[in-house]
């Protein structure tokens, strides 16, 4: 078990759960799920997205994500309108009535994130936030379509 605790990838999946956890705590309060405080959190990055892209971005498949959106709606939080270049598609919003959830999320993400590096120092939080964006764009540089994914 002492390997597993030394493995990269698992530490980082530990962590990630944990804050997961964490801020699902903080969210329940006001009735979000995870699911609907993720697809909320993504369009504060990715207001006016393809449903489709959202879907693609959230890793989740195009229903799931319909029947997301319609809970959203039904709350007032989203709307869906359609893509002035393709007709088939909508693009998605979110809305005045949301602001202050967003607000809310946006300072609980923030104290959630506080609580993990509260135990580094400055240079510390810097270089992790350094080193894990950067393994981020290596890794989508890797596996971006037509990228090495080592099994061509």
């Amino acid at each position: 078990m002492e390997h597993d605790k030394a493995n990269f990838g698992i530490l980082l999946h530990d962590v990630a759960r944990m804050m997961r956890v964490g801020y699902d705590r903080r969210m329940k309060p006001l009735g979000l799920t995870r699911s609907q405080w993720w697809v909320l959190n993504r369009l504060y990055f990715l207001e006016g997205a393809r449903q489709s892209d959202l879907a693609a971005e959230l890793d989740i498949e195009k229903a799931s994500l319909g029947r997301l959106l319609d809970r959203l709606e039904d709350k007032d939080w989203v709307e869906r309108r359609p893509d002035p270049d393709d007709r088939r598609a909508k693009r998605v919003f979110l809305t005045s009535r949301v602001e202050p959830i967003m607000k809310i999320m946006r300072e609980q993400a923030a104290e959630t994130n506080a609580e993990a590096l509260a135990s580094l120092g400055k240079a510390e939080k810097e270089n992790i936030i350094k080193s894990l964006t950067r393994i981020r764009a290596d890794l989508a540089r890797l596996y971006a379509p037509g990228g090495q994914s080592g099994n061509d």
